[in-house]
């Protein structure tokens, strides 16, 4: 009962909250958020231990003990950027999407397109990954999200409203896969986030930043079932704006050996996803236990 009640009280809070981001403009709102987020990095001392024993872990030597705390501490103050920029989803139009979001390698997106066979949009906790939904969203392209449900009601209803208000739609992820494979025949895009570690969801291991990480195999296993290119994106912080990069689709290996062709694809589009974190590991969320699950 009492963490019912402290959810309720959390709810609250982050609805008064976003009541007051839209009395102040949003460069000061990000400002803020970057105080929120140096504040949240001291006061939650166990994801601020998380982030910082999976940087040295993947880094090693290469990063000081200084480097790492600051890399940490930009992840709280990115992950608080992102709450305030999902609070301004709402003014978000096709005629000012280009004053927030520079886009880069659309025309591969659209090739993918050509195929008729739909696209996976692969990315991760990285940048602002909800705002990569909205700028395809925005830009004309139909598709859906695949997102898990938040443990308190409220939280998801809040979260999907706000996403709605510009059409970005979400299946779940223990929806049907039929609901995907529908999306996919009818040539739309589907996002997916790729790079946790989750006990309920499929996986192999394969290397990132150098130790067996369980991944999940469900994108790979949707495009050789669908035919659909995945086609890796992200979106990069740059200041109050941002880039789109939207890379090249993976080329898939099709050897006939079902098993190993599943564990090399996901490999390929984890070396994708690892070079961006390397540049920018900041944007990455370092405060999840992505080497959970031991290879046995």
């Amino acid at each position: 009962m009492k963490f019912k009640y402290r959810r309720y009280l959390l709810y609250y809070l982050a609805r008064s909250a976003a009541f007051l981001v839209h009395l102040v403009p949003i460069k000061i709102a990000l400002r803020l958020a970057d105080l929120v987020g140096a504040g949240a990095f001291f006061i939650l001392g166990k994801y601020r231990r998380i982030a910082i024993d999976n940087l040295h872990s993947a880094f090693g030597p290469a990063k000081t003990d200084t480097e790492v705390r600051r890399i940490a501490k930009g992840v709280f103050r990115n992950l608080c950027r992102i709450g305030v920029e999902l609070l301004h989803f709402p003014s978000i139009t096709r005629e000012n999407i280009g004053k927030i979001v520079r886009v880069d390698g659309l025309d591969r997106l659209d090739k993918a397109l050509s195929a008729g066979k739909g696209v996976l949009l692969l990315t991760g906790h990285f940048g602002n990954w909800e705002l990569l939904a909205l700028t395809i969203i925005v830009l004309g392209y139909d598709g859906s999200a695949i997102g898990r449900r938040i443990y308190f009601y409220k939280y998801d209803r809040f979260l999907n409203y706000l996403r709605r208000t510009k059409g970005v739609n979400v299946i779940y992820r223990d929806d049907s896969p039929k609901k995907i494979l529908k999306v996919l025949r009818e040539n739309k895009i589907i996002g997916i986030l790729a790079d946790q570690d989750v006990d309920s969801v499929d996986g192999v291991f394969v290397n990132f930043f150098g130790r067996p990480a369980h991944t999940p195999v469900g994108p790979v296993l949707l495009a050789r079932v669908s035919g659909a290119a995945i086609v890796p994106a992200f979106m990069v912080r740059e200041g109050s704006r941002h880039t789109l990069h939207i890379e090249e689709p993976v080329e898939l290996a099709d050897t006939g050996d079902k098993e190993r062709d599943a564990v090399e694809n996901t490999r390929r589009w984890s070396e994708v996803l690892e070079s961006y974190i390397r540049k920018y590991p900041e944007q990455w969320v370092w405060i999840h236990r992505r080497w959970k699950t031991v290879k046995r």
